[in-house]
């Protein structure tokens, strides 16, 4: 709708802060309430049905081959500072992300899919594929935000998260080419992102003045601040949707996800002690109630995972699979037994070469859904013979311990991944330190050429077949423990008009959002 007023600020409350300033190096979802408003793509992907859309690009050509793209800038995008967006800045976004000494998770799909990157005039750009790739665009211009490279060139790329653009402590370094501009990041207190006026699409400037990302100790907090209209927005876990039912105030919008729960069993063997065989990781799936989780815990608010392709994905096809994980005590002790797991001592704990099976559960601190979760995952496998002790850490501290350090055994994570080529997951070349988010480590050189083939198929229905091969290679594997896919729960004030969040994301409304008066 037409905004009837203009000004205000919007507030969203979160328990856990935002990571970086840098959207390059970005791999916290919470980030992106700044980034997405703040930086350009060459194209997103639509939020109506995914498909890639113009950013800074207002079109693009395809070649007869498929082996290259050429995009043409919009030739009034300028950087928050005033100076052009230009080809050059592309080119270097793009060399930076592919940089093998830093640190972006879009490394692995870029240095795989791009030829050359080139510009033919200021405002053109040309991207060569290596090879005929049906989703080249997802792989490249829908991965890479675009930064000023006058702003960044003189910093080493490894040196990039420490950067003060990347953390805030110089705002005149933090420029983007989006319809917000940065103000400040207190961290683990709040961000903060203002409108611009003189953004280069005129129908998108926002009629808010500012957008702010709040850090509050715990989710109860931040609930209690929505329900006094001290913020706007915040996620809300499933169970608790209840406590706005009645509500004058508040509306609740909950919609199909594309993100997913799952426990990661560390799969790489030269860390992993438990988890290297697939009958241990079945029995794992097999020992746990999904249908209760989901009905109790999260009071019907997620889906039971059937497969790995999320519902909104065009690859869900939970009829196809082979393998389905069905609540039964007794098979996964079976499976235990047939790996080499036994209880020979009586304790209750199984053992295997003298190993007990007694290791840590890291999860995330801030979400109360999953330490219940966790509780019950607990309970659960101790039934079976497995001894997991909880461990709760904050968001940045879980990413690096099983992330960074990769020194964990079992993790809980929650993921959000809106492409049905899921490659950059599962494959063996995209394990964290190669550029990808491979946090299990899980290798399958059976899915590796699946993935290649459908990366190479142009006939949907065909690509389709196969993805949908590949995902029960990891279902039947347990990749990783996928136990639901996710419902979105948003709740906002009934003052914000034209706050819509859907499975595409909660925050690309901004631009279009006013606060009625």
């Amino acid at each position: 709708t037409a905004p009837e007023s203009t000004g205000g600020e919007i507030i969203f409350t979160n328990s856990a802060d935002i990571g970086t300033l840098n959207p390059i190096i970005r791999v916290d979802i919470n980030a992106l309430f700044l980034l997405q408003n703040m930086f350009s793509q060459l194209a997103v992907q639509s939020v109506i049905d995914g498909s890639p859309v113009p950013d800074l690009a207002d079109y693009w050509e395809t070649s007869a081959d498929f082996m290259s793209y050429t995009f043409s800038l919009n030739k009034n995008a300028t950087w928050h500072d005033g100076n052009p967006v230009t080809a050059d800045d592309v080119i270097f976004s793009f060399k930076a992300a592919m940089d093998e000494s830093g640190i972006s998770p879009y490394r692995a799909d870029l240095t795989a899919n791009v030829a050359a990157i080139t510009a033919i005039d200021d405002h053109t750009v040309r991207i060569d594929a290596k090879e005929q790739l049906a989703v080249f665009l997802n792989k490249t211009a829908l991965l890479v935000p675009i930064v000023p490279k006058h702003i960044w060139e003189s910093i080493p790329v490894a040196n990039w998260g420490s950067a003060p653009a990347s953390t805030g402590t110089d705002p005149s370094q933090v420029i983007g080419s989006g319809p917000f501009k940065f103000v400040e990041w207190a961290q683990n207190d709040h961000a903060t992102m203002e409108r611009w006026d003189d953004y280069w699409v005129p129908e998108m400037i926002p009629s808010i003045d500012r957008g702010t990302y709040r850090v509050v100790p715990d989710l109860s907090t931040a609930i209690q601040m929505l329900k006094t209209g001290e913020s706007d927005i915040v996620g809300v876990p499933p169970q608790q949707i209840k406590e706005f039912d009645g509500s004058n105030d508040v509306t609740v919008a909950t919609f199909d996800d594309w993100s997913w729960t799952l426990f990661s069993p560390n799969q790489d063997p030269a860390v992993a002690k438990f988890c290297q065989q697939r009958e241990v990781r079945q029995a794992l799936m097999y020992a746990l109630d999904r249908e209760s989780i989901v009905d109790g815990i999260l009071a019907g608010n997620a889906v039971v995972a059937e497969g790995l392709q999320p519902l909104p994905s065009r690859a869900y096809a939970p009829d196809r699979l082979s393998t389905t994980y069905t609540y039964d005590v007794e098979k996964a002790k079976a499976l235990l037994e047939s790996a080499g797991w036994v209880d020979s001592d009586g304790d209750g704990v199984r053992e295997k070469d003298g190993l007990k099976f007694s290791t840590e559960l890291y999860f995330d601190s801030s979400d109360v859904a999953i330490a219940q979760l966790v509780t019950y995952m607990q309970q659960a496998w101790k039934e079976i013979g497995v001894d997991v002790i909880p461990t709760a850490m904050v968001q940045s501290a879980l990413i690096e311990q099983v992330v960074g350090k990769n020194d964990y055994q079992l993790a809980i994570f929650g993921i959000s991944w809106t492409d049905e080529d899921q490659g950059i997951l599962y494959r063996s070349d995209a394990w964290p330190d190669k550029g990808g988010f491979n946090v299990s480590r899980y290798s399958n050189p059976e899915f590796d050429q699946l993935n290649d083939e459908q990366l190479k198929e142009f006939d949907v229905d065909k690509r389709m077949a196969i993805i949908e091969e590949s995902n029960n290679i990891l279902n039947d594997d347990v990749a990783i423990g996928l136990m639901y896919f996710n419902k979105g729960a948003v709740a906002f004030q009934k003052r914000v008009q034209n706050y819509v969040p859907n499975a595409f994301g909660a925050f690309w409304q901004l631009p279009f959002a006013w606060i009625k008066q």
